[in-house]
């Protein structure tokens, strides 16, 4: 299928609009448009729920200072409380949002590192702080595949170079490689009417009895589902390593992704994703900030961003219906407790389970709690004193853009910053750049990741000299620096994003939004999203729960 690819820097809503239309048609689905545009949009603006000012004097924990909770606290001021942000991470700011800075040109990813165009309260933050975006997708494709010991171009022919090495049905080795993929991946929700299908960007107390086999299935079931072999398994899995990395999780997780275009026209922010939290961050300390347009200034409130103060504890009050907090202050390692009005919950249901909850929340959230998927993650950067594979040879010819390998280290992601000054003094492949020489996550990065530090270097070096096809040891004067963040490991997250098993969606993600302590405690984060993984999720969730308690706190003064 032909995919429409737009070098615009920080495009308007209308040109992020015709790109997802122009995608939607090439796909021959207009007709999601609509439903998509509309499930990811940012929830309405707080003051809909209640005026400024009507949470003067209330005070708001909010735990976890990622991009949900600095969401829920940005929007919680506009109403005049006193938020607390409890954060664990000393050192930085914005949670799985891991910008790190080998120097004042270079940096690495090691968190979110892109953003679809469809990705609409994304885009609409982004749009609030006045941030400027880059293309991330290459214009041109021609990256690696090395899969089954073979070196290919992804402009190479897949049905004449890979079909051969893997057990295919007569069918399958007659079909176009596009088509078979095509089929796998998108077969099953497309049999599916639009406003069925819409279901995989929605979070219902139940579901279509049609949609239900997509949350019900996991991805190698669907296939098999479809009368793929285990030939033609092996091979898309193989080729598409992300795919592989996932076969055991539900369906609907994958069909997500593929619905909205996750992975087609994205984007990132001019130096580094982290000028979004940031930015969240310095608002905070503006009296007034420009976002908040017209509220008085008496009646903004006060935001307190405490880093370095670890949650242990979620409790309700006996008394006046408040909820108290028990947290770690690392400065001095004793433990402490305030008393709130109100909380926001944005800890990872990874790390909520070794916090203790009482009395319990309900059955079913505490049993999410235990049984709630979080996919491991790992991320290695290298910086390089030249741009290896953008020198015109056999090994590289290449400016931004992924190759795919079905060795542990999964991907190979280029920077993109060179497709905007070719030509241009100064834009050499002779210039030093930062290479994601790995992002793996499920299997390959718990094994990866699980390594000595030497150890995972060296595997991860010689698979990026085995995909380019250089000689070993060929890195050894190229590389710098090297820096891993393994996310299974890092303490106050213990898993890398949520993503579901099968039926998890069905029997928990309703549930796991509901307010607890008598609509005292909210939840927010990407987990409790309708798009697992993504800054959209923990920026949406992050606003809906501010409008929740908003809502609710009116109720209840109204009363």
């Amino acid at each position: 299928m032909y995919t429409p690819l737009n070098q615009v820097i920080s495009p308007t809503n209308e040109q992020r609009h015709e790109m997802l239309r122009d995608l939607l048609s090439n796909a021959g689905r207009l007709e999601d448009y609509d439903y998509i545009v509309s499930l990811l949009n940012p929830p309405p603006d707080i003051m809909n729920y209640a005026p400024p000012g009507l949470l003067r004097g209330a005070r708001i924990g909010i735990l976890g200072g990622g991009l949900a909770g600095m969401t829920a606290a940005f929007e919680l001021r506009k109403l005049g409380a006193d938020i607390t942000i409890l954060e664990a991470l000393e050192d930085r700011i914005g949670g799985r949002v891991y910008t790190y800075y080998f120097n004042n040109e270079s940096y690495g990813e090691f968190g979110a590192m892109r953003f679809p165009i469809s990705h609409e309260t994304t885009w609409y933050y982004i749009n609030q702080f006045g941030l400027t975006t880059l293309p991330l997708t290459s214009p041109v494709r021609n990256n690696f595949l090395y899969v089954h010991n073979t070196r290919l171009r992804t402009s190479d022919s897949v049905q004449e170079m890979l079909y051969p090495l893997y057990k295919l049905t007569p069918q399958e080795r007659s079909t176009p490689w596009p088509e078979l993929n095509s089929y796998a991946l998108e077969h099953a929700y497309l049999e599916l009417p639009p406003k069925i299908r819409a279901q995989l960007l929605q979070i219902l107390p139940e579901y279509a009895p049609e949609y239900l086999p997509l949350i019900n299935l996991s991805v190698r079931q669907n296939f098999e589902a479809l009368g793929l072999s285990q030939g033609a398994i092996n091979l898309i899995s193989d080729v598409d390593p992300g795919i592989g990395a996932l076969l055991n999780y539900s369906y609907s997780e994958i069909a997500s992704g593929e619905y909205t275009f996750d992975f087609r026209n994205t984007f990132h922010i001019e130096g580094g994703n982290y000028n979004l939290p940031y930015a969240f961050y310095q608002s905070f300390a503006d009296p007034a900030p420009s976002q908040y347009g017209n509220i008085p200034k008496n009646l903004i409130g006060s935001v307190k961003y405490k880093a370095g103060h670890y949650v242990n504890g979620i409790y309700q009050s006996p008394y006046r219906n408040k909820v108290v907090i028990r947290y770690t202050d690392l400065c001095d390692h004793k433990d402490k407790a305030e008393i709130f009005d109100y909380c926001i919950c944005t800890l990872p249901f990874s790390s909520l389970r070794v916090v203790e909850v009482k009395p319990y929340f309900s059955n079913l959230k505490m049993q999410a709690i235990l049984e709630l998927n979080y996919c491991d993650a790992q991320k290695t950067n290298f910086l390089c004193n030249r741009r290896f594979w953008e020198r015109p040879t056999d090994y590289g010819n290449m400016i931004g853009g992924i190759s795919f390998t079905d060795l542990p280290i999964q991907f190979i992601i280029y920077p993109s910053d060179h497709n905007l000054c070719i030509g241009e003094p100064g834009c050499s492949p002779e210039e030093p750049g930062v290479l994601l020489a790995s992002y793996n996550y499920s299997q390959n990065a718990t094994r990866l990741g699980n390594l000595s530090k030497q150890r995972r270097f060296e595997v991860i070096r010689q698979n990026v000299e085995e995909v380019h096809g250089l000689p070993r040891g060929f890195l050894n004067s190229i590389v710098e620096q090297s820096k891993t963040v393994h996310w299974n490991t890092e303490p106050t997250f213990l898993g890398g994003f949520a993503l579901m098993l099968p039926e998890q969606k069905k029997v928990f993600a309703y549930e796991m939004l509901r307010p607890e302590y008598n609509n005292r405690v909210f939840f927010a984060g990407e987990h409790t999203s309708n798009k697992h993984g993504w800054m959209q999720g923990a920026l949406y969730t992050g606003k809906l729960a501010a409008n929740m308690l908003a809502e609710s706190a009116k109720k209840q003064i109204d009363f």
